[in-house]
């Protein structure tokens, strides 16, 4: 994570530095190595201590959190726990869209996974397509053209509904339903 300090009317020392760190390095572990970027601003104002931290994670969250104290310690101290729990309610979020993906899926033993596979099927609608009058051979030239591998047409002759379909040996099947 790549961490911007500065000081308004402060001096940065190792010190300080080392603490900024230390406290980003919890939080880095907390969010499991997401967060992006740091931006810290120390400032004195009198006899106060402000640290204001603003933390860029994953997903362009920001967490930010600010910190006020008679000195530095206390005041970096309160803006990362202020961080801390923004941290832990976004992760809380993360964990619960990870565990409603997994719950849709279902886990069967093979010895069952005949009998519910044909109690769980489901019928998706493809595509809805007119059904027009024509002949055998125009709804084979038009199977033959197209991927497919049925067609369903008004056959001319019968005036009923017949299905066209390519065999495994390459030549073309006709269905007729007896009315």
């Amino acid at each position: 994570m790549q961490t911007l300090v500065t000081g308004r009317h402060v001096e940065i020392t190792p010190g300080l530095r080392q603490l900024i760190d230390r406290g980003l390095g919890k939080l880095d572990r907390l969010l499991n190595d997401t967060a992006v970027s740091a931006q810290v601003i120390l400032r004195q104002e009198r006899h106060r201590h402000v640290a204001e931290i603003t933390i860029h994670a994953r997903g362009d969250h920001m967490l930010h959190g600010l910190g006020q104290g008679t000195g530095w310690q206390a005041s970096i101290k309160e803006a990362l726990g202020k961080i801390a729990k923004q941290a832990q309610g976004m992760k809380s979020k993360w964990n619960e869209r990870k565990r409603q993906a997994a719950g849709a899926r279902t886990v069967t033993p093979p010895a069952r996974a005949a009998e519910a596979g044909a109690a769980t099927r489901r019928i998706i609608r493809a595509s809805r397509s007119l059904v027009k009058p024509m002949t055998v051979e125009d709804a084979a030239l038009r199977l033959d053209a197209a991927a497919e591998h049925f067609f369903v047409f008004r056959n001319a002759s019968t005036e009923g509904v017949s299905i066209l379909y390519r065999r495994a040996d390459g030549n073309f099947g006709l269905i007729e339903p007896d009315v």
